[in-house]
């Protein structure tokens, strides 16, 4: 490389940062036996290619004055560059794909939908215009610029996108949602009989974050036993007028129209009459 001067790289989110060429070293190009190494290739490669603008890490950064000197080199006009924050993990660790939950599969096997995630994945050093974060992606498409992206490395939170996927799935059309729920139904260890199905749904859609918690959201309607689930037992039975709670709610159901509405409004006003907020009188 050549020992005097300074290299300067044009990035849309760094500014225009200097590089002193005597600190860059000779690097490499070339093996012995005449094959090149990945900086001279990678240049090639662009050039040949008709690249304009080269978007990645951040860590790339130090690596951009030497290949900007092989473009330079080659007689190439260098490209816009970006280099753009990295993601990490709660421990503000960047994520790694031998540590951490990052293949797409695996998110789309919990039941998270894509376009929950793709809206998500947006926000990671980017935000659109308002106080607004679940927008539409033709928004998301008119409104972001490269430029606009910050340099500060990116927190993928799960819960946070949990919250996103489940706003998502109350958005959908029922019928969008039963159709989403298929697959996780038919792997379900139950016979799932579709006309319950569709009735339980609507109600379904309001609670679940994931498509993977529909099976133990509706298992009840077609299980012979209840499932056993003994911490929730305790939770609800052996705290308060359990007992005197399921006594009351079995009155006011005798007669009770089956509907959400109607049996909510009851057992709400049942649990008042023992002193239970509606959380504690659904327990038992």
């Amino acid at each position: 490389t050549a020992d005097e001067g300074q290299t300067t790289v044009v990035d849309l989110l760094r500014g225009k940062p200097v590089f002193e060429n005597a600190v860059l070293e000779d690097f490499v190009i070339a093996r012995a036996d005449g094959s090149v190494v990945f900086l001279l290739a990678n240049a090639v490669d662009d050039i040949s290619q008709g690249i304009t603008h080269v978007v990645r890490g951040e860590e790339h950064l130090s690596n951009a004055p030497k290949q900007q000197l092989l473009w330079e080199a080659l007689g190439a006009e260098p490209p816009v560059w970006a280099h753009v924050p990295v993601i990490v993990n709660e421990k503000r660790q960047k994520l790694s794909k031998r540590r951490d939950k990052v293949a797409l599969e695996d998110y789309q096997a919990e039941g998270y939908l894509s376009e929950a995630m793709r809206n998500y994945l947006m926000l990671l050093g980017w935000a659109p215009s308002g106080d607004r974060e679940i927008v539409p992606w033709d928004v998301i498409v008119d409104e972001f610029r490269i430029e606009d992206v910050n340099t500060s490395p990116a927190f993928f939170d799960e819960k946070k996108l949990r919250a996103f996927n489940g706003d998502y799935i109350r958005m959908l059309p029922v019928e969008k949602f039963v159709t989403e729920c298929l697959p996780f139904l038919e792997d379900a260890p139950f016979e799932v009989d579709m006309a319950v199905f569709n009735q339980l749904a609507p109600l379904a859609q309001t609670r679940v974050a994931l498509l993977s918690e529909i099976v133990p959201m509706i298992d009840f309607a077609f299980l012979d036993e209840p499932v056993f689930d003994e911490p929730s037992w305790n939770k609800g039975m052996l705290k308060g007028p359990a007992a005197e709670m399921l006594a009351a709610a079995e009155e006011v159901y005798s007669d009770a129209p089956w509907n959400a509405e109607e049996l909510k409004n009851r057992l709400e006003v049942a649990g008042t009459a023992l002193g239970l907020k509606l959380g504690k009188a659904q327990a038992p």
